[in-house]
């Protein structure tokens, strides 16, 4: 199994560290600090093979250039995001695959949050390094892209199997799932969910990684046809679009 390392840093952000054992081929995902990374690696005595980087924000791309000053290692990202990924050595694109050592991911293209963000799924690890795209109970904000691209984005991370851990690179949960509460309150597992977060974030534990079956049952922005979230909406019949536009808004300002 591919050994997968969360690493917390600056206020809330998760950098991931990806080991695999056989091949001993190591990358990073999204790493806004070197230190941290550096300190680690030394730690393990692995050697830093490649970073993944999901979008071009400073906190997902600040440790790009020293890590690969120091390591050698080669970047890829987003063949959009070319001239806004510091280092890049790789350009992907949707479908695209990238190894580390016997382990594939899979590129998907996730436009909303940024227009270039793509994701990393590999399947066989039941593993998402999804960015800014889907976090716990929530999803990222529009900052470049439109609601239809960030619902079309999110349709594809819906419909991978149920047991994908999806690893998301903010700790944002409580606030996500106080959102997700004021929209559906008579949510079962959504009430459920939120006593586990509340137990975890009192010893500082992290709310990452979650599921995409947990998400798809509590998640708003995975929600948007349930029934009750739609009347509490004053929305229903609506399209699945509208619901997911009027979500995003009332997230924005909530």
């Amino acid at each position: 199994m591919l050994e997968i390392i969360q690493i917390p840093v600056l206020t809330d952000n998760y950098i991931y560290l990806l080991n695999d054992p056989v091949s001993g081929e190591t990358a990073v995902v999204d790493p806004a600090l070197a230190q941290p990374l550096l300190d680690l690696l030394a730690k393990k005595g692995w050697r830093l093979t490649y970073i993944l980087n999901t979008h071009h924000h400073w906190d997902h791309v600040g440790g790009n250039l020293e890590l690969k000053e120091k390591t050698g290692c080669n970047i890829i990202a987003a063949q959009l995001d070319i001239d806004r990924t510091p280092g890049i050595d790789i350009g992907v694109r949707d479908g695209d695959f990238v190894s580390l050592g016997e382990h594939k991911a899979s590129v998907i293209a996730t436009p909303g949050h940024t227009i270039g963000h793509v994701v990393y799924y590999f399947a066989k690890d039941d593993a998402l390094f999804c960015g800014d795209t889907l976090f716990v109970m929530g999803c990222g904000r529009l900052f470049e892209g439109s609601a239809v691209q960030m619902w079309t984005s999110l349709q594809k991370l819906k419909v991978l199997p149920s047991s994908t851990r999806i690893y998301c690179t903010h700790e944002y949960t409580q606030a996500n799932g106080h959102f997700a509460l004021s929209v559906e309150p008579d949510n079962l597992q959504l009430q459920r969910k939120m006593i586990e977060v509340a137990d975890l974030r009192l010893i500082n534990k992290p709310t990452v990684p979650s599921t995409i079956g947990d998400e798809k049952a509590t998640n708003p922005f995975f929600r948007e046809d349930s029934r009750s979230l739609q009347k509490n909406l004053g929305l229903e019949n609506q399209s699945s679009v509208s619901v997911f536009t009027e979500l995003r808004k009332r997230k924005d300002s909530f």
